[in-house]
C-alpha cells in the first residue's frame, strides 16, 4: 500500500480537491474534451469541426436538458494567445455557458491550457477546476483531463509547458513543424491510462479522462473491444442454431476486418492483456477527442446509463462493429449523424468495479 501510495500521489490529491457534483438517476451529462481551440486560422485544429461542435451542442443537447462538463484542452495556449482564441470564437464560449441553465457547466484545465488558472478576466474562470467528483450515492467518477498521471510531466510543469509553448509558437508554427502531442504517442498514451487504470481500480472508483485523444469505454480502447467481442462470438458458436451461426460468421468476418486496419494503423497497446491472462475492469473511460478527422467523439451520461457516441458530418466512411442497433441517427436537416458506439448501465459498471477490483 505505502509504494501505491507513492506511485500515485497527484491522482490522490486530484480526488480530495475536486469539485463535489452530487448527481442522480435523472442526470444528463455531456463529458467533451480536446477541442484545442486556436485562433480560426490554417493551423487551428478546432476549426474543421467548430460547426459540428456548435450544432450539436445547440440544435441536440442544450434542448434536451444536458449539462456540460468540458475536461481539458480546450484551448490551445500552446500555439495562440488567448485574446485571439476568445475572440475568435466569443460565440462559442456564450453557448458552453448558456448550459449553466440546464443543470451545470464546468470545465477542467489539461496540460495544454493549464496557464488559465494565472489568466486575469479569462471568461470561463467562474467554471475553471481542476477536477470534478460525480457522485451518485455512495459510487463515483473523477472527471479530470489525465496529464496529471505523468508524474514528471506535472512536476515540472511550469518549465516544460513555457518551453513547449515558446517552441510551437516561434519554431515548429513558422516552419510548418507539425506539434509533437500525447495523441501521437502510443506508448506515451498507453503509460497514462495505465497509471489511471491502477489507480481507478485501487480507488474502486470511475475516471474520466481526455488527454490521449484514444476513445476508451470500460477500460477497453477499440482493439480491446474487437479482440473480446471475437473471442465471445467464438464461444457462443457451437452452441448456435444455423440462421445464428451465419449472423456470427458475419460479425467476426466484420470485426477482423476492423481489427487488421487498426494494426495497419498501429494501434497495438491497450489496457486489456486477454481474455485468458486477467479480467477487465470497468474504470477508466475516455471520452476521445472533438478534433478528429472525420468527426467527434464523446461521452454521454444519460440517466442511468453512460455511452460513447460518435457525431460525424456526411457518409460514414466505415461501420462500427456493434451488436446494438447502430444505425446513425440524422440531426434534423443539419447533415449531422449520431452513432452510439458503446452503451452500458451504470449499476453495472459500479457492481462489476466493486466485484473485481
Amino acid at each position: 500500500m505505502q509504494q501505491y501510495h507513492k506511485k500515485h500521489p497527484h491522482l490522490e490529491r486530484l480526488r480530495k480537491t475536486a469539485r463535489r457534483v452530487d448527481v442522480n438517476g435523472s442526470s444528463r451529462i455531456l463529458i467533451l474534451s480536446d477541442l484545442h481551440m486556436g485562433n480560426g486560422g490554417r493551423r487551428d485544429e478546432f476549426r474543421r469541426n467548430a460547426g459540428l461542435v456548435e450544432t450539436v451542442l445547440s440544435d441536440y443537447y442544450q434542448p434536451q436538458g444536458f449539462s456540460l462538463l468540458l475536461n481539458g484542452d480546450v484551448e490551445e495556449l500552446f500555439k495562440f494567445p488567448l485574446e485571439d482564441i476568445v475572440t475568435r470564437w466569443e460565440s462559442m464560449y456564450r453557448l458552453f455557458m448558456s448550459f449553466s441553465e440546464n443543470g451545470f457547466f464546468l470545465r477542467t484545465f489539461g496540460n495544454h491550457d493549464a496557464s488559465l488558472q494565472d489568466e486575469q478576466g479569462y471568461i470561463l474562470a467562474p467554471y475553471l477546476l481542476e477536477a470534478v467528483r460525480l457522485v451518485y450515492g455512495r459510487e463515483e467518477m473523477l472527471v479530470f483531463h489525465g496529464h496529471q498521471a505523468s508524474i514528471f510531466l506535472w512536476e515540472t510543469y511550469p518549465l516544460v509547458s513555457r518551453l513547449i509553448a515558446l517552441f510551437l509558437r516561434y519554431v515548429a508554427k513558422p516552419f510548418g513543424i507539425r506539434n509533437f502531442s500525447m495523441a501521437y504517442n502510443s506508448r506515451r498514451r498507453f503509460a497514462i491510462e495505465k497509471s489511471i487504470y491502477e489507480f481507478s481500480n485501487q480507488e474502486k472508483i470511475v475516471s474520466v479522462i481526455g488527454h490521449t485523444h484514444r476513445p476508451l469505454f470500460e477500460s477497453l480502447s477499440k482493439v480491446d473491444y474487437l479482440n473480446y467481442r471475437i473471442e465471445e462470438l467464438c464461444r457462443a458458436y457451437p452452441d448456435a442454431a444455423l440462421p445464428e451461426r451465419e449472423y456470427i460468421e458475419s460479425r467476426i468476418a466484420t470485426m477482423k476486418e476492423e481489427l487488421s486496419d487498426c494494426y495497419r494503423q498501429g494501434k497495438r497497446i491497450g489496457l486489456r492483456s486477454g481474455v485468458y491472462n486477467n479480467l477487465t475492469i470497468p474504470s477508466v473511460f475516455n471520452s476521445g477527442c472533438a478534433i478528429g478527422k472525420r468527426g467527434i467523439t464523446a461521452l454521454e451520461i444519460d440517466r442511468e446509463k453512460v455511452r460513447l457516441v460518435y457525431w460525424y458530418n456526411g457518409r460514414q466512411s466505415r461501420k462500427y462493429p456493434s451488436d446494438r442497433d447502430s444505425t446513425p441517427m440524422p440531426l434534423g436537416q443539419t447533415g449531422y449523424s449520431r452513432v452510439i458506439l458503446n452503451e452500458d448501465r451504470l449499476d453495472y459498471v459500479f457492481s462489476r468495479l466493486h466485484l473485481l477490483a
